[in-house]
Protein backbone atom coordinates (compact mmCIF):
# COMPACT_ATOMS: atom_id res chain seq x y z
CA UNK A 1 0.00 0.00 0.00
CA UNK A 2 2.98 2.26 -0.13
CA UNK A 3 1.74 5.38 -1.87
CA UNK A 4 5.28 6.74 -1.92
CA UNK A 5 5.99 4.47 -4.88
CA UNK A 6 3.47 6.32 -7.05
CA UNK A 7 5.12 8.52 -9.66
CA UNK A 8 3.94 12.05 -8.94
CA UNK A 9 4.30 15.37 -10.66
CA UNK A 10 4.80 18.63 -8.80
CA UNK A 11 1.83 20.96 -8.54
CA UNK A 12 1.92 23.71 -11.14
CA UNK A 13 3.65 26.24 -8.88
CA UNK A 14 0.41 27.20 -7.12
CA UNK A 15 0.67 28.43 -3.53
CA UNK A 16 -2.70 26.84 -2.70
CA UNK A 17 -3.86 23.51 -4.10
CA UNK A 18 -7.64 23.37 -3.78
CA UNK A 19 -8.77 19.72 -4.02
CA UNK A 20 -12.21 20.91 -5.16
CA UNK A 21 -10.91 22.49 -8.36
CA UNK A 22 -7.55 20.76 -9.01
CA UNK A 23 -7.11 17.85 -11.38
CA UNK A 24 -5.39 14.99 -9.54
CA UNK A 25 -3.02 12.41 -10.92
CA UNK A 26 -4.98 9.14 -10.68
CA UNK A 27 -3.37 5.76 -10.07
CA UNK A 28 -5.19 2.43 -9.75
CA UNK A 29 -3.56 -0.60 -8.15
CA UNK A 30 -4.00 -3.79 -6.16
CA UNK A 31 -1.83 -5.12 -3.36
CA UNK A 32 0.96 -7.34 -4.70
CA UNK A 33 -0.11 -10.99 -4.64
CA UNK A 34 2.60 -11.89 -2.11
CA UNK A 35 1.13 -9.34 0.36
CA UNK A 36 -2.55 -10.18 -0.19
CA UNK A 37 -4.18 -12.03 2.73
CA UNK A 38 -7.91 -11.88 1.90
CA UNK A 39 -10.30 -10.56 -0.71
CA UNK A 40 -9.46 -8.77 -3.93
CA UNK A 41 -9.08 -5.13 -2.91
CA UNK A 42 -8.69 -2.44 -5.56
CA UNK A 43 -7.10 0.91 -4.75
CA UNK A 44 -7.46 4.32 -6.35
CA UNK A 45 -5.11 7.15 -5.40
CA UNK A 46 -5.92 10.70 -6.46
CA UNK A 47 -2.76 12.66 -5.80
CA UNK A 48 -3.41 16.40 -5.73
CA UNK A 49 0.03 17.60 -4.65
CA UNK A 50 3.68 16.58 -4.73
CA UNK A 51 6.55 18.82 -3.77
CA UNK A 52 9.64 19.30 -5.92
CA UNK A 53 11.58 16.66 -3.95
CA UNK A 54 8.91 13.99 -4.51
CA UNK A 55 9.01 13.23 -0.78
CA UNK A 56 5.85 15.07 0.32
CA UNK A 57 2.43 14.58 -1.20
CA UNK A 58 -1.29 14.70 -0.45
CA UNK A 59 -4.52 13.41 -1.90
CA UNK A 60 -7.44 11.02 -1.60
CA UNK A 61 -7.10 7.22 -1.50
CA UNK A 62 -9.87 4.64 -1.82
CA UNK A 63 -9.98 0.88 -1.34
CA UNK A 64 -12.56 -1.85 -1.71
CA UNK A 65 -12.66 -4.47 1.10
CA UNK A 66 -9.73 -6.83 1.62
CA UNK A 67 -6.72 -7.52 3.82
CA UNK A 68 -3.02 -7.18 3.00
CA UNK A 69 0.41 -6.78 4.60
CA UNK A 70 2.10 -3.38 4.69
CA UNK A 71 5.54 -2.02 5.56
CA UNK A 72 5.99 1.76 5.83
CA UNK A 73 9.14 3.69 4.95
CA UNK A 74 7.05 6.88 4.84
CA UNK A 75 5.18 8.82 7.55
CA UNK A 76 1.47 9.09 6.73
CA UNK A 77 -1.34 11.18 8.19
CA UNK A 78 -4.78 9.71 7.40
CA UNK A 79 -8.28 11.10 7.86
CA UNK A 80 -11.05 8.57 7.12
CA UNK A 81 -13.99 10.14 5.26
CA UNK A 82 -15.88 6.93 4.46
CA UNK A 83 -15.84 3.26 5.50
CA UNK A 84 -13.95 1.23 8.08
CA UNK A 85 -10.47 -0.21 8.46
CA UNK A 86 -8.69 -2.31 11.08
CA UNK A 87 -4.92 -1.90 11.24
CA UNK A 88 -2.85 -4.44 13.13
CA UNK A 89 0.88 -4.33 13.82
CA UNK A 90 3.21 -7.33 13.84
CA UNK A 91 2.88 -7.57 17.64
CA UNK A 92 -0.89 -8.09 17.35
CA UNK A 93 -2.00 -4.63 18.52
CA UNK A 94 -5.12 -3.50 16.65
CA UNK A 95 -6.65 -0.12 15.86
CA UNK A 96 -10.14 0.31 14.36
CA UNK A 97 -10.96 3.47 12.40
CA UNK A 98 -14.15 4.76 10.79
CA UNK A 99 -15.36 7.90 9.04
CA UNK A 100 -14.31 10.97 11.02
CA UNK A 101 -11.22 9.35 12.60
CA UNK A 102 -7.65 10.59 12.02
CA UNK A 103 -4.30 8.95 12.75
CA UNK A 104 -0.61 8.91 11.84
CA UNK A 105 1.38 5.84 10.82
CA UNK A 106 5.09 6.22 11.56
CA UNK A 107 7.94 5.13 9.35
CA UNK A 108 8.92 1.56 10.21
CA UNK A 109 5.36 0.34 10.85
CA UNK A 110 4.80 -3.23 9.69
CA UNK A 111 1.52 -5.10 9.88
CA UNK A 112 -1.79 -5.43 8.05
CA UNK A 113 -4.57 -3.25 6.68
CA UNK A 114 -8.02 -4.84 6.75
CA UNK A 115 -10.61 -2.74 4.94
CA UNK A 116 -13.97 -4.04 6.16
CA UNK A 117 -16.16 -1.42 4.40
CA UNK A 118 -15.17 0.43 1.23
CA UNK A 119 -12.76 3.07 2.46
CA UNK A 120 -11.93 6.64 1.45
CA UNK A 121 -9.26 8.65 3.23
CA UNK A 122 -7.41 11.91 2.87
CA UNK A 123 -3.67 11.31 3.07
CA UNK A 124 -0.59 13.43 3.63
CA UNK A 125 2.66 11.54 3.22
CA UNK A 126 6.26 12.47 3.92
CA UNK A 127 9.01 10.11 2.75
CA UNK A 128 12.17 10.84 4.77
CA UNK A 129 15.48 10.82 2.93
CA UNK A 130 17.12 7.41 3.10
Amino acid sequence: MCLASIVMSEASGAQIVDFRSSTPEITRSKPPQERLLAGSPEHTARNFFSDATGRFFAGVWESSPGRWRVTYSEIEFCHITQGRVAIEDDQGRRWDFKAGDSFVIASGFSGTWHVTESLRKLYVIYEPAS
